[in-house]
């Protein structure tokens, strides 16, 4: 480390390259010089993060352009003016903007030329990281000569391309493989995961790692960026000087799966281990994973020039598929679901109160003391109350287990919890979310109750899935203070969180809701109150669909694989037994009441049934599945047999293709989706596809129910609606405004 220590002692002579006009026009890339090692600073203007944009790379290559060209200047720093972002990515909308594959190809070429020269660099280049370093960004990182990164939690590299579609298009393809093993470069790619800093030295991602500095005269970031961009000027430094070298000494496991994976033959086998996986996971519904594969193969096999010509075209070819497109939405849609619509509430939530400490009241406790909010834990009974806590307990140790928390951080997170049978301390809270049994009256007791400990400001949200929330504020004094948050189950893994506002819910009160969930980590959408809000009520008609096919004598299995064929997470009769037979018995009967006969179908008597028998789902143990503790392939309930053959339909073989069953199962989807738009309980179709793809795992390779009328077009959609339609009666009525899109086919529901 001396070469750190003599940079001190130089004193940073800090001359500006050159006093050219373009100095006064940079707004996305700096660069000051210390020495004779330049540092080169990038900065994206308004924004949290850097973004690999058009202005940003233009910069960035002038800037190289000028070190390359200065003698003064032996050797060169990258490193970031916002702490929290080296560089977080290729600008998408730069993507976006490209009319043609051949277009996108085209920046795919300009970032490998300009990474090239990187590479190839007579002067050494230090990649110095602090925060987030993804895609674009970890290309740039690896193109360098070495990566000095802060030891710290928002340091993490990934390649998160495969998520929206797409591919490491600036050479990522080529040099991560020779970086980090064939095995640990798939797993990279293939799954866009987050890799630690500590994780990152392990795997040879990461040079040195540094440790991050307290506070002192400045604040700990600017102190720690500091010391990162000192370290990093001295491995310029060393690296210019010849007094270190960049080739890192690897140890005898890496040195022989180098070895094995140099040898043709076992490179075959790896590839056919990993396209099997992909095409598991991914029922090849999702081109880009298996792209990623051919793309490191050709370039491993034929040699760079071919590599780097397959990752561009590649990259160009996908940027224009439908799933790329759909995933990018969802993208997009996620960023607008983390905006609070409603502005800053006039006060923060900081003692937050949850009744009932079930599945649904535990996980949110858990949600909220995670992110710091002070949480009361109510509920009736000493056990219930035990079971919460120990449920929360599980949740976060198992953080600790997977090294995302220390075991002191989830005790410090514990102390913010107080579980309790009373209604002291209800005093201070700033909202209470109820998570009691889903039935009217019982939801008006506690409404009550809690009306009369809390104080003025405090904000009443039920977390209830189908009872209508201007019902549950009719007892309410205070009926603007009373709002919907319907969060999904498992609450710590489900991204989702519907708020439902009904005509008296104030602003503010839809404000604080939102924030409270943004802060929960949540992607937020709001929907106007009626039966079963947005979520539920498009599940109500696709699920008594799946109650009919199998009374047409289709088997659970086949459900499943026919409704998994199709993009869907968890197949149909899974499903099901994942809500809970009783549940979706209880929502189905309150649809029926509210909706009449377009959400009929099935026959509720089945369910009825099922719940007699004590056939409730995975919670029981039984449900149309046999569910044992870890045993991974279930076996159908022959319990189910007799249920089955009491309510068997005669099926029509007209609409009894796997294909029919599932378009049967997701033109009721879309049509009840397009009937929320249509009657306002959603605003836009963005929150619509949202709400489906997050909360009710609609596949996220078709974009949600509205890209996918977009795509599959809306004209097509009512013909299958009416092919059914004769068939089965008015479940399959387009609606009005499925019509009006198929009548006039310029009309997009995204444009």
């Amino acid at each position: 480390m001396d070469a750190v220590s003599t940079s001190r002692g130089a004193g940073y002579a800090c001359r500006n390259i050159s006093t050219s006009s373009a100095l006064q026009t940079r707004t996305h890339v700096s660069c000051d010089i210390k020495g004779d090692v330049a540092v080169v600073r990038f900065h994206t203007p308004n924004s949290k993060v850097n973004t690999l944009s058009k202005q940003l790379s233009a910069e960035f290559t002038e800037v190289m352009n000028e070190i390359w060209a200065n003698e003064a200047v032996r050797s060169a720093v990258l490193i970031s003016s916002k702490p929290g972002s080296f560089i977080a990515g290729a600008d998408i909308d730069m993507i976006k903007a490209c009319k043609t594959s051949q277009e996108v190809t085209q920046l795919s070429q300009e970032g490998q030329k300009m990474l090239e020269k990187i590479e190839q660099s007579p002067k050494p280049v230090v990649a110095a990281i602090s925060g987030s370093c993804l895609g674009g960004g970890l290309e740039v990182a690896i193109a360098c000569h070495y990566r000095v990164a802060t030891k710290d939690r928002k340091t993490v590299l990934a390649t998160p391309e495969v998520l929206l579609g797409l591919l490491p298009g600036a050479g990522g393809t080529q040099r991560l493989p020779k970086m980090v093993g064939l095995p640990a470069a798939f797993d990279m790619m293939l799954t866009g995961r987050n890799i630690r800093a500590d994780r990152a030295k392990k795997m040879g991602l990461v040079d040195q790692l540094v440790d991050p500095l307290g506070p002192g005269l400045k604040s700990p970031e600017a102190r720690t960026m500091e010391y990162l961009e000192e370290v990093a000027i001295g491995f310029a430094r060393g690296l210019a000087n010849r007094t270190m070298s960049s080739k890192r000494s690897k140890g005898l496991v890496q040195r022989l799966t180098d070895y094995a994976m140099a040898l043709p033959f076992v490179r075959q086998q790896v590839y056919k281990t990993v396209e099997s996986k992909v095409q598991k996971q991914t029922k090849g519904l999702y081109p880009a994973p298996l792209k990623i594969i051919e793309v490191v193969k050709t370039g491993l096999d034929q040699g760079r020039d071919a590599g780097y010509l397959t990752e561009s075209q590649s990259f160009g070819e996908l940027a224009v598929t439908k799933e790329c497109k759909a995933l990018m939405g969802l993208y997009h849609g996620q960023v607008h679901c983390k905006k609070n619509k409603f502005g800053a509430p006039q006060r923060e939530v900081k003692t937050l109160a949850v009744l009932g400490a079930g599945l649904m009241g535990a996980g949110i406790a858990q949600v909220s003391l995670d992110k710091g909010l002070k949480t009361i834990l109510k509920d009736t009974a000493q056990p219930g109350l035990d079971r919460g806590q120990q449920q929360i307990f599980k949740g976060l140790n198992s953080k600790v287990k997977k090294k995302s928390l220390t075991s002191f951080e989830r005790d410090s997170i514990l102390s913010n919890l107080t579980s309790q049978l009373d209604y002291r301390g209800f005093e201070k809270a700033d909202m209470v979310i109820e998570a009691v049994f889903e039935d009217i009256n019982i939801k008006h007791k506690v409404l009550k109750e809690v009306e009369a400990v809390i104080p003025a400001h405090c904000i009443f949200a039920s977390n209830t899935s189908a009872l209508p929330i201007g019902q549950i504020a009719a007892a309410s004094k205070r009926p603007e203070k009373v709002i919907g948050m319907h969060y999904f189950s498992p609450v710590d893994k489900m991204q989702l969180l519907e708020i439902i506002t009904t005509d008296k819910t104030s602003q503010d009160t839809a404000a604080s809701a939102v924030a409270v969930g943004l802060k929960q980590g949540k992607i937020v959408i709001v929907v106007k109150d009626g039966p079963g809000f947005y979520t539920t009520r498009c599940l109500g008609p696709m699920l008594s669909e799946v109650v009919r096919v199998l009374q047409e004598g289709i088997e659970p299995k086949k459900i499943d694989a026919v409704s998994t064929a199709f993009g869907f997470p968890v197949g149909a009769a899974t499903l099901i037994d994942e809500v809970g037979v009783d549940v979706a018995t209880h929502v189905a009967e309150d649809l029926g009441k509210a909706f009449g006969e377009r959400f009929g179908g099935g026959n509720i008597e089945l369910f009825k049934l099922m719940v007699e028998k004590g056939f409730l789902g995975r919670k029981a143990g039984k449900g149309f599945y046999v569910y044992q503790e870890g045993v991974k392939n279930r076996n159908v309930n022959s319990g189910m047999d007799e249920i089955l053959a009491r309510f068997k339909l005669p099926a029509n073989p007209d609409v009894c293709t796997d294909e029919d069953i599932q378009m049967r199962l997701v033109t009721r989807f879309v049509n009840e989706a397009a009937m929320c738009l249509q009657e306002g309980i959603l605003s836009n179709p963005v929150e619509g596809d949202i709400g489906a793809v997050f909360g009710l795992g609609f596949p996220p390779c078709l974009g949600g129910p509205f890209r996918y009328a977009d795509s599959y077009g809306a004209k097509q959609l009512v013909d299958k609606l009416r092919k059914y339609e004769a068939v089965y009666g008015s479940q399959f009525t387009p609606c009005q405004l499925l019509l009006d899109y198929a009548n006039s086919p310029g009309k997009k529901f995204h444009q």
